[in-house]
This record gives structure tokens, C-alpha cells and sequence, in this order.
């Protein structure tokens, strides 16, 4: 078990045709560290849909070639996806698309449904028949339904709301309109933007925005509903209020790139802020402070100042090998492809070694080592989230306890485990100092959950029920 990245959604919008596969490229691979097993575009040719999706990374997905067989189009939307619930195939490759007695849809999501488990057997219960195991063809399946009696593809977005819980940044395309929804608590982030030709642009974070060159306009309120269609932009608010805002704390820690701002926070601030706190409340004498790549370098940072021990690039990582979180592959093999440590820079040295978390603490120990290796004298290290306690229901990938090292062992027990001198853990209680209040969900550090718990905590548990009724009909 490990955490993941969170997928990202991407969607455009245009009054004439151009080459928004192009846009949609571009869009994807500024978001690629969301997500690297699979992506895909779909592009709205005057109502025709045309598509490509597969398993790989934006660039191995989407080649010359690929791209030229899109034709000039007014819509798209587009995803680079890791796995939540559902596992690792072609079938679970996002923008799902639908076609239905009141026309097309294409929907990309971001998010986990907390109630996906009693969702989807439901439907199945009523003759809905699933042809992948994600949660966004629950969401299509309920939008679909409620699109038979609803007037509008937004008004049945707005009743399927009324049914989804947990975490979910959608964006969907009818043949005449862009939808993105956010759900009630905002877990996930999600922005939009306008280009200076007039041409709208969705994504997960301002980076995306950027990347095609459009100028944030604005983040998606919780529970807001945004239309985008020929007659211009439409906000519809009937969901804004119904909850409390709780967005996940770990895309200020992990999940975001550094240059996207997430409802008016910096994300490059949050980790600054994260290095001071952990210099306030684990000070140690040390030569350097050093950031594991790429998360780790800006907190590191906000340690060295706030600390005043030099800051230094002690680890060094190979640009072209995607984060150990993702790739599924052994962890340790990964571990050492990627990183390497600079011998000149850490040789005798006493560090500080900041890195975003700790799981299972077989990275982290992998990453000392290397440290050791490379002759540092001591290694404190210190990371920028509090020690994970609890599953996560809502998109990060701790769907139970037994693998969490430190529901088990105490403090100093993981700093033996893992080989350093010591270390110390940014403090539950000061969370809010990352980015300013208290509306975050922080329920894998301190077990609060802003939804019902559900009953069913099996990520994979719908590929697992096709299998055993396999079994049964063998």
C-alpha cells in the first residue's frame, strides 16, 4: 500500500473549431503528475465524438500521429488518471463516454465516491450492467438515469448530486455544452480560465491554465455547477452550502505542483510554511537541509530559513522516471533508479532531510540509506504531514491500517526502522498554519470524516465481485 496522486480532469470550450486535441495535450501533461497509468481525449466535432485512451503516460499515449487523426473541434474533455477504486485497465480509462436515448456524454472525475459501494449495486440491482470498475461510470450511470426526465443535462447533474457523496471534480460534455461540477465539501480541486481568443479552459489546477495559456478566472465553489455552451456561462449554485468546505489537506502536501494556487493558496506557500513549522517544533543541530524530490525541496526550504541551516540539493532525481508512488513496480528498485545522492554535497555531513510522508517507511529507509551510503555523518529526518492513522475514503489510496507503520510502532521506533538519527512529524494540531483556517479534511491523520464511513473499504472490491461471480458461474 502507498499513496497515489489524484487524477486530473481537463475540459475546453470554443465558439469555433481549432485544434483543441492539441490544447487538451498540453493541458494533460501539465497535470501529468496527477496521475500516470492512463489518459485519454474525447473531442466534440459538431456533436460527433471522437476519442483515443490507453494505458501510459501523456506523451507515450498521445503521439504525432494520434493527435492528427483528431480533427478541428469546438469541445473536449481529458484525463490522466491513477487508480482509486477500480484497478489498472483499458476499461477503467477516462473520459468514459455514453451514449443515451437523450444523446451523447463525455465525463472525466476527479475523487472517490464514499457511497460508490451501495451506488452501484443499486443500479446493477436494477439492470444496469458496469463495463468498467470506477466510480465515474456510477456517476455516468446516475447522470444518465436522471437525464431521461430532467430538461437539461445540468439539471440532471444537479439530481444525481443529490446522490453522490464523497469527493468529485467532474467535467462533462454534452454535444452542445461543458459542464464541471464540484462536489458540496470541495475535496478536489477544480478552476477554470479564458484564453485571449475567447476560449474557455477547465482543469484541476491553475498550472493546466496556464500551460495553454489562459488567464485564471476563477476556482469552482463547492457544490457549484459552471455551463459553458454558446450562449455564454452559467453558474448554478443550488448545492454551494449544503456541507462544510473540507479540502484535502495532502494536495497542499503532495498532490499539487508547486505553481498552482488551490482556492487562493499557494501551494509553493503551504510548503513553505510546512518547512518553518516542522524547524519550530523539531529543531536539531545539523550541517544542511535537504528536500527529497520534488515535493520535499519546498519545504526544505521554508526549514533552512526558518532554521538558518543552509539549504542544499543533496538528492538528485532522474527526471524521466515517474514518481515511486505511481508506477506499480517494486518500490525499492524504483526508488534507486530514480534518486541518487550527491556525494559531495552530503559527505560528513549532519542533515536534515525533509520529505512530504511516511507510509509504510520502506521509501523512506531506501532514501537514508542512500544518504548513508554517500557518507553522511546524520540524517533527522522530518516530514511535512502528520503520521497516517486512518484510511482515506475520498482519493488517496490508505484503504485500511494494516500496512500504516505508524499505527504500529511509536516515533522513535520508525526512526530505528527507517535508519535515521531522528525524527519528527509535522504536528496534527498546526495544520492549519500550512494555508491559513480550518477548512480541510484531514481525516488520515486524526480519523474525523466530513461523510459516513462506508461499510465496504475494498478499493478493488468490483473487479474482486467479477471475479468470484466468475468463479460461480465456472
Amino acid at each position: 500500500m502507498s499513496i497515489h496522486e489524484e487524477c486530473g480532469v481537463f475540459g475546453v470550450m470554443s465558439k469555433t473549431p481549432f485544434n483543441v486535441s492539441a490544447m487538451c495535450y498540453y493541458g494533460l501533461y501539465a497535470l501529468q503528475h496527477r496521475g500516470q497509468e492512463s489518459c485519454g481525449i474525447v473531442v466534440n466535432d459538431d456533436g460527433v465524438f471522437v476519442s483515443h485512451k490507453d494505458i501510459g503516460i501523456v506523451s507515450e499515449v498521445f503521439t504525432k500521429n494520434v493527435l492528427s487523426s483528431f480533427p478541428a473541434a469546438t469541445m473536449a474533455v481529458a484525463h490522466t488518471r491513477y487508480g482509486t477504486t477500480g484497478g489498472t485497465n483499458r476499461n477503467n480509462c477516462q473520459p468514459i463516454e455514453v451514449n443515451h436515448q437523450k444523446g451523447r456524454m463525455a465525463i472525466a472525475h476527479n475523487g472517490n465516491l464514499s457511497n460508490a459501494g451501495e451506488l452501484r449495486s443499486a443500479l446493477e440491482l436494477s439492470g444496469a450492467i458496469f463495463h468498467t470498475s470506477s466510480d465515474t461510470e456510477t456517476i455516468a450511470y446516475i447522470v444518465t438515469k436522471e437525464r431521461l426526465t430532467a430538461p437539461s443535462i445540468e439539471e440532471a447533474l444537479s439530481r444525481a448530486m443529490d446522490t453522490l457523496e464523497g469527493a468529485y471534480s467532474l467535467v462533462l460534455m454534452s454535444p452542445q455544452k461543458l459542464i464541471c461540477a464540484r462536489d458540496p465539501h470541495g475535496f478536489r480541486p477544480l478552476c477554470y480560465g479564458k484564453t485571449k481568443d475567447g476560449i474557455y479552459v477547465v482543469a484541476s489546477e491553475s498550472c493546466a491554465l496556464k500551460a495553454v495559456g489562459a488567464e485564471f478566472i476563477r476556482d469552482v465553489d463547492p457544490g457549484e455547477i459552471i455551463i459553458f455552451s454558446n450562449d455564454g456561462v452559467v453558474s448554478r449554485r443550488e448545492h454551494c452550502g449544503k456541507e462544510e468546505k473540507k479540502i484535502c489537506i495532502f494536495e497542499f502536501i503532495y498532490f499539487s505542483r508547486p505553481d498552482s494556487v488551490i482556492d487562493g493558496q499557494s501551494v509553493h506557500m503551504a510548503r513553505l510554511n510546512a518547512g518553518a513549522v516542522l524547524a519550530q517544533t523539531h529543531p536539531v543541530d545539523a550541517d544542511i537541509v535537504i528536500g527529497v524530490p520534488d515535493s520535499g525541496l519546498d519545504a526544505a526550504l521554508g526549514y533552512s530559513r526558518e532554521s538558518g541551516i543552509p539549504y542544499d540539493i543533496g538528492l538528485v532525481k532522474n527526471k524521466y522516471v515517474g514518481r515511486t508512488f505511481i508506477a506499480p513496480c517494486d518500490r525499492l528498485d524504483r526508488v534507486s533508479i530514480k534518486l541518487s545522492a550527491d556525494k559531495d554535497v552530503v559527505n560528513g555531513k549532519r542533515i536534515v532531510l525533509i520529505d512530504d510522508s511516511i507510509v509504510r517507511g520502506t521509501t523512506s529507509g531506501r532514501i537514508v540509506a542512500l544518504l548513508r551510503q554517500a557518507g553522511a555523518k546524520e540524517i533527522h529526518m522530518r516530514v511535512t504531514a502528520p503520521p497516517f492513522l486512518y484510511p482515506c475514503y475520498y482519493g488517496t489510496d490508505i484503504d485500511s491500517q494494516k500496512n500504516l507503520i505508524a499505527v504500529h510502532h511509536t516515533v522513535p521506533e520508525i526512526a530505528k526502522m527507517i535508519g535515521a538519527d531522528s525524527l519528527g512529524f509535522f504536528p496534527v494540531d498546526r495544520l492549519d498554519q500550512l494555508c491559513g483556517g480550518s477548512h480541510f479534511c484531514r481525516s488520515c491523520f486524526d480519523g474525523v470524516y466530513p461523510t459516513k464511513i462506508p461499510k465496504d473499504n475494498n478499493k478493488n472490491r468490483f473487479e474482486q465481485r467479477l471475479s468470484e461471480r466468475a468463479k460461480e458461474e465456472i
